[in-house]
């Protein structure tokens, strides 16, 4: 069901995403086609796809805020295609296509990845079927995932660790901010949108966050193990960079129990809910034995 559901979702999704940036004037061309070459390159659309399919299991028409899932792959796609620039990871492929640097240049990919971080913004201050005061909240939230209290937080933190042996502690502070972040925000926004119970919307979070953490280590289980027709980039980039992964600190093995046991208690918490939840189950599931 999992696999029909999210290949639903992620055709709702693209077919939205390619009607989005449309350059106002000639000059903008450039810039326009820089942010449409990553944000149009596919990809597994997690993030929206979790905040529609939240908001269907609880009671809401996902249809209606097609907009707002639009925006949470916007900021996405600008954090790739940062952290693919030469001064962060240097990376030559995503996606299964050369990095918006090797096509654009660093200068024109950092314009790109810029314009589609402030543009998801406007996207989400544009939605007038949701109430302000709701719009306020969610536009909160997505900041507060990825600016320096989140993702960019996280980021910065990896890139003061690169040649340092964290501890598990430590790299799981890191990796909270650097990926949960943007994994919990969808859920957040989503219960927002709902007006969900308190009660519920802990649940629902401490689910997202067990799988924020969860896509974390099979990420670098996969940087260790997969192949670069699978992942659409070149594994080993943590190994070339020294950075202290899941791997690195309790080996293969261990790391993949790990993520098992994130998979455990992200289901733990979804049990605890008082509706049909079976799609973030499979999701689960989906994520834990993920090959790209």
């Amino acid at each position: 069901m999992i696999q029909e559901i999210l290949k639903e979702k992620q055709k709702l999704i693209n077919h939205r995403l390619a009607l989005l940036l449309k350059a106002d004037r000639v000059e903008h061309e450039t810039l326009y086609s820089a942010m449409n070459y990553s944000l149009l390159a596919g990809g597994k659309r997690i993030r929206p796809f979790l905040f529609l399919t939240v908001l269907d299991i609880l009671g809401v028409d996902s249809g209606l805020y097609i907009d707002a899932a639009c925006a949470l792959e916007c900021v996405h796609t600008y954090s790739l295609i940062h952290d693919d620039l030469p001064a962060m990871d240097n990376d030559d492929y995503r996606r299964g296509r050369l990095t918006n640097h090797k096509v654009y240049g660093a200068g024109m990919a950092t314009q790109a990845g810029d314009g589609l971080l402030t543009f998801a913004f406007q996207l989400l201050s544009e939605q007038k079927q949701i109430a302000s005061d709701i719009r306020v909240e969610l536009i909160s939230l997505l900041a507060r995932a990825a600016g320096p209290e989140g993702m960019v937080g996280g980021q910065a933190h990896d890139i003061e660790a690169e040649g340092k042996h964290l501890t598990l502690s430590e790299l799981k502070i890191l990796d909270a901010c650097k990926t949960g972040c943007l994994l919990s925000a969808p859920v957040s926004m989503a219960c927002a949108v709902a007006g969900t119970a308190l009660k519920d919307r802990v649940l629902l979070e401490n689910f997202a966050a067990h799988l924020g953490l969860l896509f974390q280590i099979t990420d670098d289980l996969l940087d260790e193990k997969g192949n670069l027709e699978d992942m659409g980039k070149m594994p080993g980039q943590d190994e070339k960079d020294h950075k202290s992964t899941f791997v690195t600190i309790l080996g293969v093995e261990e790391a993949e129990k790990y993520a098992e046991e994130e998979g455990a208690l992200a289901k733990e918490a979804l049990a605890k809910l008082p509706f049909d939840s079976t799609i973030l189950y499979e999701l689960t599931d989906l994520l834990l034995h993920r090959k790209k």
